[in-house]
């Protein structure tokens, strides 16, 4: 597949120099970067994935709904001196 890329003109400087210092083609070291990338998000998009602990019992809705005093919410519930 052939891609065009515009690049900074500082990623292009070191992308030349990189070339010239190494000897090995501004197309490749392209490549190789792209390849490291996607290697690298694909691993840890499936280590993540992996280190998920599934749950006990399935998400169920709930038959029944709470109802709150009035003047208390959720968050005075939540924000209270007592939790950590």
């Amino acid at each position: 597949m052939a891609v065009n890329l515009r690049l900074t003109p500082e990623i292009a400087d070191a992308l030349r120099e990189r070339s010239r210092a190494s000897g090995v083609s501004q197309q490749e070291i392209l490549r190789r970067a792209i390849e490291r990338y996607l290697e690298i998000e694909a691993r840890s998009a499936s280590s993540y994935r992996a280190s998920l602990i599934p749950p006990r019992r399935p998400f169920q809705e709930s038959e029944e709904q709470l109802v709150l005093p009035i003047g208390v919410s959720s968050e005075t519930l939540l924000d209270r001196d007592d939790r950590l």
